[in-house]
């Protein structure tokens, strides 16, 4: 059995998100079973809340390290908790190639705090685009589509990303003429070109 460890952080004021985002996690692990991948998912409610002679978040770093994937959540803020969690993910990442880090905001209607905007600042110097998302349905509709393509690639740091030539599709031009198009990938977007 294949064990895939997630380390999910946030601060409290996504609590109900982390919650759902646990029940998604043990149905994709109900449904992998027959594939021999178990998704252990660690969050800091779970984590022990005795005192640690290093501190209680050095001991958290610890699972940070050791996860294979570390899913960073923001919505008003990011707490100093959670920006050290992500420093130590993207620390280890720079390491060994993993942690896989994947950072995702939920969209703001209200008021944030300056260290929101400072977190988005850090991650565009590094060269990171986060993902938006509106609601915990749309968090795992984004996130549940990061493990399929992971699990295509066997959990490796392999490219993910599709070229061009790696499908080909028919589609009707507005004369009505059919054509092959290669379809692939590229920032966001899609490439199509006559094949």
């Amino acid at each position: 059995m294949q064990v895939i460890r997630i380390f999910l952080a946030s601060s409290n004021e996504l609590k109900r998100e982390r919650e759902l985002f646990e029940i998604e996690i043990y149905r994709k692990c109900k449904a992998w079973l027959k594939k021999s991948i178990f998704l252990h998912l660690d969050i800091w409610e779970d984590l022990s809340a005795r005192m640690m002679e290093d501190g209680s978040q050095n001991e958290y770093n610890k699972f940070v390290k050791h996860a294979d994937l570390v899913v960073v959540l923001a919505h008003t803020k990011v707490g100093a908790y959670t920006e050290l969690e992500f420093d130590t993910a993207f620390g280890q990442f720079g390491e060994t190639k993993k942690p896989f880090v994947y950072t995702y905001f939920k969209e703001v209607e209200s008021k944030v705090e300056p260290s929101l905007q400072a977190f988005k600042d850090k991650l565009s110097s590094l060269k990171h685009f986060y993902s938006p998302f509106k609601d915990s349905d749309d968090l795992w509709n984004q996130f549940n589509k990061e493990l399929d393509r992971l699990d295509e690639n066997k959990f490796t740091k392999r490219d993910t990303t599709r070229k061009a030539s790696d499908k080909v599709t028919s589609i009707i031009d507005s004369k009505n003429v059919v054509k092959d198009v290669s379809i692939g990938k590229l920032k966001g977007g899609f490439r199509v070109g006559d094949g």
